[in-house]
Formats: structure tokens, C-alpha cells, sequence
């Protein structure tokens, strides 16, 4: 039997959280949760993550640091980071290129876009 992909998913509002596990899991994806940077890089070193859904905006450790952090990771520098963000800037935008992340997803978050291409 194939393992579900495990997303970590990483959000200082539980809402937040809530909406994409709601989302995600009954595509059959395993959502593992994180209230913060420093939690999400914990959450790395002790579980399979396929894929780190990934708040900009938190308190303490930002959304870039994390993104940053991971790359540096040999382990996880090419996990895929996405970046869940209600910034429309372009300078945050390229930020986050250039700390690393792959993709980018608007809030408030869309159902459409979040599944896009995630199969059936």
C-alpha cells in the first residue's frame, strides 16, 4: 500500500490550519501542524514531510527564515515550500524566491488553487 503525502503545514491561527487540513485530508493527504518557525523545524526533523505549506507572516520565526533554514538542510533543501500569504507585493514576492521557496498560494486560501494538479 502507497504512504499518503504528508504536508506540513505551518500557521501561527489554528483557523488558518484548520481550513487546509480541512482541504487536504480528504484527498488523502496527512497533515502534520505547526504554530511557528521554530515548531515547524522540530516537526521536520521527526516526521517524513512530502511538502511544507508555509504562513509568511508569524511572530518570532518568519515564513523566509523557515524557507531558508530548510535550504540550507542537505537532508531537506529540496523539499518543496510553498508560501501561503496574504503579502501582494512584489518585493515579498521576491523575497521568497529568493529564500528559497518553489510556489506561492494566496490568502484567503482557494480550494481550486490549493488542489490544483494534486490528482484525483
Amino acid at each position: 500500500m502507497e504512504r499518503a503525502a504528508v504536508i506540513l503545514v505551518v500557521d501561527d491561527r489554528p483557523e488558518n490550519v484548520e481550513l487546509l487540513e480541512a482541504y487536504l485530508v480528504p484527498r488523502g493527504y496527512e497533515v502534520v501542524k505547526a504554530a511557528g518557525g521554530e515548531e515547524a523545524l522540530g516537526k521536520l526533523l521527526c516526521n517524513q514531510i512530502d511538502l511544507i505549506l508555509l504562513d509568511v507572516m508569524m511572530p518570532g520565526m518568519d515564513g523566509f527564515e523557515v524557507t531558508r533554514r530548510v535550504r540550507l538542510d542537505d537532508k531537506r533543501r529540496l523539499l518543496p515550500i510553498i508560501l501561503v500569504t496574504a503579502l501582494r507585493e512584489t518585493e515579498d514576492r521576491v523575497k521568497g524566491i529568493e529564500a528559497g521557496c518553489d510556489d506561492f498560494i494566496s490568502k484567503p486560501v482557494d480550494k481550486m488553487e490549493l488542489l490544483a494538479g494534486s490528482g484525483p
